[in-house]
């Protein structure tokens, strides 16, 4: 599908971005990939990066000017929706800055695919957008609910639309496990709660994610991979055991156990080999054979946390990960 298309990747120049453009040209060779960004300096790095690729380009911008949108979508395929302001605290003591990104950067970007007949868009989101305690997971219910929706207006044959949603990216930018290794230097680690649970993908992970919701989606799903748990007391332990631990409490919006399909969700939700399906609930497309396409129905009352997950990451498994990645820990 993705093969010899264009594609535009919103916030590109973020972790995930690095991922998707990298593998995704070695996957799928797209005739283009244009990462649409409002920070210069982030795109001045990441050309270096791949100078010598014609394929990718740049093109500096802000899901909040929709006409920028309109400009950058011309002779677009493909959208990867990564543009966000994602971190709890700074949403938190923000709150109208964040609105405007995650809600109506969202609006018009679905405003401007509809219009320029992109062909499908892939919205990303986040655990926090279940059950939200926080603004940050508040705005991205919504957007997840507005991506969702707008399968309705782009009628039988255009635009389509669907939502991955995963949890801590393993090793990104502004993520715990940079933070605890750069912290441990000073010899104490700050843990918010001794009960607080996590969970754990790749960029890798999430990037696949993205592919195979572009190749299986229908319109309007909400794509959820089965990934492991881990608790945050062992995460700072397979950092380093030889400093002292600290617990400071919870931050403004945090949660002790993030969650990714609620009670609610588990109505309309299926089950895969590797990820979860929420399917939607309006126009009874939840009970649509082709959106099913084979899933088996979840049980009723199904919650997908990180506290009740079956499958937990290990301290040896992480601390080989980090062994491996050490060189790209907080670089991607």
């Amino acid at each position: 599908m993705l093969k010899k298309s264009n594609i535009l990747v919103t916030g590109g120049t973020g972790s995930f971005g690095h991922s998707f453009v990298k593998m995704t040209l070695e996957k799928y060779n797209p005739k283009r990939i244009v990462i649409f960004s409002r920070d210069e300096m982030k795109q001045w790095e990441m050309a270096k990066l791949f100078k010598d690729d014609s394929r990718v380009r740049f093109f500096i911008g802000d899901v909040r000017d929709k006409e920028r949108l309109y400009r950058a979508l011309d002779g677009i395929d493909y959208v990867v929706h990564a543009a966000a302001t994602k971190i709890v605290p700074t949403a938190e003591y923000n709150p109208f800055e964040c609105i405007k990104t995650n809600i109506n950067g969202a609006m018009n970007l679905i405003d401007a695919c509809l219009d320029q007949k992109v062909k499908k868009v892939i919205a990303l989101s986040t655990d926090k957008a279940s059950s939200p305690a926080n603004l940050y997971g508040a705005t991205k219910l919504a957007s997840d609910k507005l991506f969702v929706a707008s399968n309705s207006y782009s009628g039988s044959e255009s635009t389509r639309f669907g939502v991955v949603r995963y949890g801590n990216v393993m090793g990104s930018r502004g993520s715990v496990i940079p933070f605890f290794i750069q912290q441990k230097e000073t010899g104490v680690l700050p843990i918010t709660d001794e009960r607080m649970t996590r969970f754990m993908i790749t960029l890798e992970q999430g990037v696949e994610l993205v592919w195979k919701a572009f190749d299986n989606m229908v319109g309007g799903e909400i794509y959820v991979k089965k990934i492991p748990s881990m608790k945050v007391v062992d995460l700072a332990k397979a950092v380093s055991i030889d400093v002292k631990y600290e617990f400071v409490g919870i931050r403004p919006g945090e949660k002790l156990h993030e969650e990714m399909i609620s009670a609610e969700d588990s109505v309309y939700t299926y089950e895969y080999e590797d990820y979860y399906k929420i399917l939607p609930a309006i126009h009874r497309w939840s009970e649509d054979p082709l959106r099913i396409n084979g899933g088996r129905k979840v049980p009723k009352d199904f919650k997908y946390t990180s506290e009740n997950n079956i499958e937990w990451m290990t301290i040896n498994t992480l601390q080989h990960w980090i062994d491996e990645n050490r060189n790209k820990i907080g670089t991607m």
